[in-house]
């Protein structure tokens, strides 16, 4: 097998800049940004947009679309075709 084909694979704090929350995982990405976690060391920090966190399908915030409404709007806009 070739050496070196695969980045490394390592402990990383992912911050959800939506939620202010982070958490402790391993992973290939990494940053230059570091931060020291609650067990005192020092982790590579990436911040995400969007995690479980915040994500409203997962808090149970999110909007169900009435799309039979919008069928019934579009067809008195522009008329039911026979």
């Amino acid at each position: 097998m070739r050496a070196n084909t695969h980045p490394p694979y390592g402990p990383v704090v992912f911050r959800d800049r939506a939620a202010g929350h982070a958490f402790l995982t391993r992973s290939t990405m990494t940053s230059a940004r570091t931060i020291e976690w609650e067990d005192g060391h020092t982790y590579p920090v990436v911040d995400v947009e969007i995690s479980n966190v915040s994500h409203p399908f997962y808090t149970g915030t999110a909007r169900v679309l009435d799309t039979a409404g919008r069928v019934e709007r579009f067809e008195r806009r522009y008329g039911k075709q026979a």
